[in-house]
C-alpha cells in the first residue's frame, strides 16, 4: 500500500462511502480505486485528485496534505545516482534491496536522518 493509497481509504471510510459509491460518483471503476489503495497504480492524476477533494469537500488544508501525499507515491521508485560517487550508487542499490526487510522502526529512522539532512537546523530532539 503507498501512503496515497491508505490516505485514501481513511478518508473514503471516515466518510461512510464505499469503492463502489465512490468510483461511480467521480467517475472511475471500483477496481482503479481498489488498485490505487492496494498500491497496485501509480500516483494518480491531478484531475482525480480534484474530483476526489470535490467528491468529500475537503478542506484547502487537507486537500494540500492529499496532493503531497500523492507526490510520494509512486510504487516503483527509480534513483537517478549518474553523476554520483560510487557510496550513493552502492547505497541506493542496497536500499533497492533490502527495503522490503526494514522494520517500521528502521523506515522511521531513516526518515528522521533524511529529515535532519534536508532540514540541518530542525531541532527535533
Amino acid at each position: 500500500m503507498t501512503p496515497f493509497g491508505q490516505a485514501l481509504r481513511d478518508l473514503r471510510r471516515r466518510k461512510g462511502v464505499s469503492q463502489k459509491e465512490m468510483a461511480k460518483a467521480i467517475g472511475v471503476s471500483a477496481a482503479y480505486l481498489s488498485a490505487l489503495e492496494h498500491g497496485k497504480r501509480g500516483a494518480p492524476s491531478f484531475d482525480f485528485l480534484q474530483r476526489v477533494t470535490g467528491y468529500f469537500n475537503v478542506i484547502w488544508d487537507e486537500a494540500e496534505d492529499l496532493f503531497r501525499i500523492a507526490n510520494v507515491s509512486s510504487p516503483k521508485t527509480v534513483l537517478d545516482t549518474s553523476g554520483l560517487t560510487p557510496e550513493h550508487t552502492a547505497f541506493a542499490n542496497r536500499l533497492s534491496e533490502q527495503i522490503r526487510a526494514l522494520s517500521p522502526e528502521t523506515i522511521r529512522k531513516l526518515q528522521d536522518v533524511l529529515e535532519k539532512a534536508t532540514f540541518p537546523d530542525n531541532d527535533r530532539g
